[in-house]
């Protein structure tokens, strides 16, 4: 660019030179002016300023341009993953507190085998029973699981809000095009974090619910059994000789 605005000033010098006034030969000592030559100078020097003029603006505009092209390669300087991360730590966290019957399919196999269904209408009475308190305590604890889950995530709200109000300012102070997508990339993740609690809070009600109807469910087995035990009289009375006052 050194080089260019020399050159471009040089020109200029040169075409901005005082041009020399043509000499008639018409009388001793009289000078002439050429109008024709004269016109011709000034539209050559006119021309020639012109073109210094648009060489000089499209400099400017190439280093304008340069400066975009910084500006567009310049990283966020703010990151919300590292917040997004833990936020999502700790709603997993609470999800594998799960008490009693958790969130794995081999472990619920098992205990809907023992416990629910045609399980809760065998064994004797002591058993049955033992059963029925077994899915009770499942229900109570399923509910409060669920409870901390929404509790967790009303908790991760304020901090939700303040990473949105962060990025939303990052994302209008943006001073170029890397900086004005990697702000819409955390917005998206923090739209990701925000469904994966509501997520989390729907699974964990969702699973109180189920464990509590697989409980009625299952106490409903245990009654009618309970019912066709009680009305069971075995083989009923069968007469027999009885030998009185010998």
């Amino acid at each position: 660019m050194r080089k260019k605005l020399a050159a471009l000033m040089l020109t200029g010098a040169i075409a901005l030179a005082p041009m020399q006034p043509a000499y008639a030969l018409f009388g001793v000592g009289d000078v002439v002016i050429d109008p024709t030559n004269l016109a011709q100078n000034i539209l050559t020097a006119a021309r020639t300023l012109e073109m210094i003029n648009n060489q000089i603006t499209q400099l400017q505009n190439e280093a304008q341009m340069l400066i975009n092209q910084g500006r567009n390669l310049a990283n966020l300087p703010h990151s919300s993953l590292a917040r997004l991360r833990s936020i999502m730590q700790q709603t997993e966290d609470l999800l594998g507190e799960a008490q009693r019957v958790g969130y794995v399919v081999s472990e619920i196999e098992r205990v809907f085998t023992e416990q629910y269904g045609d399980a809760a209408a065998t064994g004797d009475f002591a058993a049955m029973n033992a059963n029925a308190e077994a899915r009770w305590r499942t229900s109570v604890a399923g509910y409060e699981d669920a409870l901390k889950v929404q509790a967790g995530v009303v908790g991760n709200i304020e901090a939700t809000r303040t990473e949105l109000s962060t990025l939303v300012s990052q994302s209008q102070g943006a001073v170029g095009a890397l900086q004005a997508a990697q702000a819409g990339n955390q917005l998206l993740a923090l739209q990701s974090q925000q469904m994966t609690d509501l997520t989390a809070a729907i699974a964990a009600q969702n699973r109180a619910d189920a464990l509590d109807a697989a409980r009625r469910a299952s106490a409903e087995a245990q009654g009618r059994e309970n019912l066709n035990r009680f009305l069971d009289y075995g083989s009923g009375y069968t007469p027999t000789a009885v030998t009185m006052f010998r």
